[in-house]
């Protein structure tokens, strides 16, 4: 159950099963979708002695470029009329001596046959599928790069996101070798039907899942939601891989450092990836305390090394040291890369007031202590320091915290929000998000736990565990439906198996739980989650989980999509 070393594996064996020298042809997604397992330099050792994009190209490029017959191209693609139709146009005019074809997921036999039609030099050696279709994250991790949340109906969704999402799934399922039981969200339109477009897919193509690993108990596919849990999203994270997304954005394990004042050109951009990173690999989930210490030791190494003597107390110390050791930099240049990293996560933390953002925003998520959570709100928002976009959150996780309070503050936190700079678009979009998440569009009742025992609980546990915990309370829903699973108690009556009885009874064989879960988010997952999984997946000795969803969202990405998902294309 380990996506990264899914499509590792497929990359491999394609190349593996081309002798000679090589070139690799890819198109805009299966680019990402390698890179993100696999460096430049991991290919290049296979005999691949180019990689290049499959785009489009007039005659006169086409005729300029240089032709070489002893490289034998490997194409790796997703199987679509675009690329269906780029790939024509090579084969006509090859400029390889051979062209071995891998679709990264199931191709239409149309689609073989106009490439059987343009080859009219015979230059096609083998067309195979490898079902490396999804973008793999993290080793339990993985998404479809669909910048979009779930609609409120299936009749919104576009069919190429439809589409996309059933492909995606698939090959999931087929790059791990399994065939699932499919249970979703009952109150979801979008989830039912995600889940049964997928089932019909299953159906057609059963011969193809009918080659799966047998197991004892099916494993079971679990289709959510975005909407069932829209507190995590707009939550501030304190673990590396998470604040970085929160924070700066990290988009195909690409981080942008243009913004941030004082970077070095070579740091502007960088890498943040688990594969490739020893270090980001043994810290992406580590909080942000102890992510300083494990630097911290790292650069007392290399002084201890080097008989530096220079006294680093804090991240400020460190970066001074980089700055003034380049050759420090030279050599330990992931280091320094983190360094540079955790430096201005600090800044952003100390100018945005994030630390105070984010104890209201456990309050909110966790607590029921409306005036407390009313002094702390009407503090904030009249705090300069803090950003628009960071009172907006606070506002919002108000506003479904009290949803169903009769008398609550929202109208005058709307008129502070106005007051402080918010334009109408952001203020409308408090009651967007309440539209499209609130408490009649959710199967869970995320604060019904939340009375005047559970509060004094969490109160005593916050002094016995430390400050730390002010701001690390809330767990997702994902955590109280992984319990369920664990326990074999996720209610069918709320999580429907497709198929009924005879699909319900073929998932409880012998009343055993399932061993191995893929939970899909439509809508959207979120690196919160991704943790809640890690972590159960450590602590668990049988039974392991794969996370994944049309995408990874940040709080800007989750409230960018709240209007398109409402159905409201005018975003001014």
């Amino acid at each position: 159950m380990n996506v990264s070393q899914a499509i590792r594996d497929y990359i491999f064996r394609m190349i593996n099963d081309v002798s000679g020298m090589k070139v690799m042809l890819f198109d805009k997604e299966t680019t990402g979708i390698v890179s993100m397992v696999l460096s430049q330099s991991d290919i290049l050792t296979k005999d691949v002695f180019l990689t290049e994009l499959l785009s489009p190209s007039t005659k006169e490029q086409r005729e300029k470029s240089s032709k070489m017959p002893h490289l034998k191209a490997v194409v790796f693609i997703r199987p679509t009329s675009e690329n269906i139709q780029l790939l024509r146009n090579e084969i006509k005019e090859p400029h390889y001596g051979e062209y071995h074809i891998f679709f990264s997921n199931i191709v239409k036999s149309s689609f073989i046959e106009e490439l059987a039609r343009a080859d009219e030099n015979e230059v096609i050696r083998q067309v195979q599928e490898y079902y490396a279709d999804f973008f793999a994250v993290n080793s339990s991790l993985f998404s479809l790069n669909l910048n979009s949340l779930a609609p409120l109906s299936m009749k919104d969704i576009k069919s190429d996101d439809a589409d996309r999402i059933v492909d995606g799934l698939g090959a999931i399922v087929l790059a791990l070798k399994k065939k699932p039981i499919i249970r979703y969200q009952k109150n979801s339109s979008t989830a039912e039907n995600v889940a049964k477009l997928f089932a019909g897919r299953m159906e057609r193509e059963k011969e193809l899942f009918h080659q799966s690993r047998k197991t004892d108990t099916p494993p079971l596919l679990l289709i959510l939601d975005r909407r069932d849990d829209p507190v995590t999203p707009l939550l501030t994270q304190w673990t590396y891989q998470a604040m970085v997304h929160e924070f700066l954005g990290i988009y195909n394990h690409r981080v942008s450092l243009k913004n941030a004042p004082d970077v070095k050109a070579d740091m502007q951009e960088i890498v943040l990836n688990p594969n490739q990173d020893d270090f980001f690999s043994n810290n992406f989930l580590t909080n942000f305390g102890d992510l300083g210490i494990n630097i911290k030791e790292l650069v007392d190494q290399y002084q201890s090394k080097h008989q530096s003597h220079q006294n680093i107390e804090s991240i400020a110390d460190m970066q001074r040291f980089v700055e003034n050791y380049p050759e420090f930099r030279k050599l330990s240049g992931n280091v320094s890369k983190h360094v540079t990293v955790m430096g201005e996560l600090s800044r952003l933390i100390e100018v945005g007031k994030l630390m105070e953002c984010s104890e209201l925003e456990q309050e909110l998520a966790c607590g029921d202590n409306h005036g407390e959570s009313v002094r702390l709100m009407q503090s904030l928002l009249s705090d300069q320091s803090v950003s628009i976009q960071n009172k907006l959150r606070l506002v919002m996780l108000y506003a479904l915290r009290y949803e169903d309070k009769g008398e609550n503050n929202l109208p005058t936190f709307l008129e502070q929000l106005r007051s402080s700079g918010a334009d109408a678009s952001q203020i409308r979009s408090v009651n967007d998000l309440v539209e499209y998440a609130g408490a009649k569009n959710r199967s869970s009742d995320l604060y019904a736990s939340k009375n005047f025992f559970t509060s004094l609980k969490k109160t005593v546990q916050r002094e016995l565990q430390g400050v730390s915990n002010v701001y690390t309370q809330h767990k997702p829903y994902l955590d109280a439906i992984i319990d369920q699973l664990s326990k074999n108690k996720l209610r069918e009556q709320v999580y429907p198996t497709i198929g009924g009885a005879i699909g319900q009874a073929a998932g409880q064989q012998q009343n055993n739980r399932p061993q191995e879960i893929i939970i899909f988010y439509v809508g959207g997952t979120t690196y919160e989650e991704a943790l809640t999984v890690e972590l159960f997946n450590k602590s668990s000795a049988g039974m392991k989980i794969v996370l994944g969803g049309t995408t990874i969202h940040n709080s800007k990405s989750f409230l960018s999509g709240i209007k398109p998902a409402l159905g409201v294309t005018d975003l001014t």
